[in-house]
This record gives structure tokens, sequence and C-alpha cells, in this order.
């Protein structure tokens, strides 16, 4: 007569064992409203690719006579520069095109970005939202503030977290890198700036890249839709890899160490970028810098959530960890402007 054996004492639980859970798909009035979202963006970002390869257009601007012509100054100038921009891309189809080509060059990074995210989430069973494309209003430079998505359900492990968090970064940048080669071997040289004007400093990046193509680098060159696509891309991904709160750094630190690191990471952080900002202020006259010091401010003032299952990462994930913090260095900038 057989009988069976039981290795496990009744009076310990046995252990549970993982169960993946799966997804929640999206919805049709989601897909809707995101993909709204998205064509909106999409002009913004095409007005402001016009923007950025069209001469200076100084609005008219009719006498100051009462405190009603004072109060409507500003939103009346910026409805008749804007409406400007707009003519001069109807009346000139090249300009129009090269908004175009920025604003698909820009939405594919970010896309890209948002894609890598999301997949990850979903491999992970982890529910979250399609990708939110922030529209900006048109003359701001980007044409958007980006793009993000909402996790809606808990973190599985360490390891989820850490694909989740690196994954939108690495492909993002994957998709920057042949933006950035195009950009730079379609550059043109310009007279050096004499005058007033916004310099665009380049990051490591751009300089291998040049390096390797045989490209001259110059801060007078004329600026064309891909390069400043993936010059955006590529601040995009630093900020978002900056150690702090529920950024994409902050989420690869915590997984990597422990809730106390990723805190003192943060604060230091922090400061570090304060110090940047005064700095940029001071020696490049630029305040690009005090924007990020406040959203880091933000971010740390959010709690991060915990990981369900806490095993450490492997081996694979700290050769990522490695590409990651790399890829961080060839797209930070200090000072990523100076206004002359």
């Amino acid at each position: 007569m057989s009988q069976s054996i039981q290795a496990v004492p009744p009076f310990i639980d046995a252990p549970v064992p993982y169960l993946r859970r799966q997804a929640a798909r999206p919805t049709a009035r989601e897909w809707r409203r995101h993909l709204a979202l998205f064509l909106l963006t999409s002009l913004t970002t095409t007005f402001a690719g016009v923007l950025i390869v069209s001469p200076e257009i100084e609005p008219p601007v009719r006498p100051l006579a009462s405190w009603l012509d004072y109060l409507l100054f500003v939103p009346e100038s910026y409805l008749k520069l804007t409406g400007a921009y707009i003519q001069l891309a109807v009346a000139y189809p090249a300009l129009l095109a090269q908004g175009v080509m920025f604003a698909s060059a820009l939405l594919a990074i970010l896309a890209a970005h948002e894609a890598g995210h999301y997949i990850a989430c979903r491999r992970y069973g982890v529910d979250a939202t399609l990708p939110f494309f922030l529209p900006a209003p048109p003359l701001f430079l980007a044409g958007t503030f980006g793009a993000f998505i909402k996790i809606k359900s808990p973190i599985p492990s360490r390891r989820a977290l850490f694909d989740i968090g690196v994954a939108g970064p690495l492909a993002g940048f994957i998709v920057a890198v042949p933006v950035a080669i195009l950009g730079i071997l379609i550059l043109q040289p310009a007279p050096p700036i004499t005058g007033g004007g916004i310099i665009f400093k380049d990051p490591l990046l751009f300089h291998l890249i040049a390096r390797a193509l045989g490209v001259q680098l110059s801060e007078s060159a004329l600026i064309n839709p891909f390069y400043m696509a993936a010059w955006i891309g590529l601040l995009v991904t630093s900020l978002n890899l900056m150690p702090v709160g529920q950024l994409d750094g902050g989420h690869a630190v915590y997984a990597l160490f422990n809730a106390r690191v990723h805190r003192w990471l943060g604060r230091t952080a922090f400061v570090m970028v304060s110090v940047l900002a005064i700095l940029g202020w001071t020696w490049h006259g630029s305040p690009s810098g005090f924007l990020y010091a406040v959203l880091l401010a933000v971010m740390l003032r959010v709690r991060h959530p915990q990981a369900e299952d806490g095993r450490p990462l492997d081996q694979p994930r700290m050769f990522v960890a490695i590409l990651t913090l790399l890829v961080f260095i060839l797209s930070f900038l200090p000072f990523p402007i100076e206004i002359l």
C-alpha cells in the first residue's frame, strides 16, 4: 500500500506561487480620448517646428492710450503673433513641411518612451493607462509638455519596478540616436551670433556622433527640425532619469537599493540641480534650471509605492542599470541653454 508524504508540516503555511495577473485592456472610449490628445499634440508640435525654423516676426503694436489697452496688450500681442506664424506657414509650405518633420521626430521619441513603459506594464500584468500626450500652447518651444502613463495597480516585484522604470528612457534613447545622427548630418553653418539670442548646448552624445561623422559642431549653426527634436528628446530622457521620487530614475534606484538610498539620492539630486540652476542663471542668463528644481521639489513630496516582492535584482539587470547610467551621462546637460 502506498502512502502520500506531506513535505510541509500542517502548522506552516505553504508558499503561494506568484501568479502573474492579466492587465486590463483599454476601452474604446479611452482609445478615442488618448488619440484626440495625440492629434492635438501633433498640431501644437508642428506649430513649434514652424516656429523653430521661421524668421523672427515682430507683431504690430498699437498705441496704448487707456488702462484697457494695457490690460489687453499681452493677450492681443500673443494672438497676433500666433496668427502671423500660421499665415507664414500657409504661405510657405516648406516651413510647414519642416514643422511636420519636427513633430514626427519628437513624437516618435516620446511615443517610444511611453510605449516602453506601457509594454513593460502589460508584461507584468500591471494596469496602466495609454500614454497621455500633453499639448502646449502656441509659441511654447517644444509644442508639448511631454507625455506620461498612469499606473493603476500595485507593482508586483522590484524586478518589475526596475523593468518598467528603465524601459521608457532606453526605448526613447534608441529612437533619439538616429534622429540625432540625421540632425547632425544636415547641420548648416551660420555666421557667429553677435546680438541677442539663445544658444542650445550640445549633449555628450551629439559630440560623439559629430566626431564619428567628421562633422564640426558650432553654437551658431542653423537649427534643423531633427537636431532640435533629438535635443529635446535627450533633455527629457535625462530629466526622467534623475533619481528622484517617481521619475524613471527614481524607480530604478528604488528597485536597485532601498527606500533609504532612494530618499537620500533624491535629496542630493535636488540640491545639485538647485545649485546648477543658480549657476546657470549667473553664468548663462538662463532661468530654465529653476523649472527643473521646482519639478524635483514636487517629486520629492510624492511617496514612492513599495513593490510586493522584495527579491533583489539579478546580474543582467545590474548590467542594464549600468547601461541606463551611461544613457543619462550621454543625455544630461548641466547648462542646456545660454541666453545672450
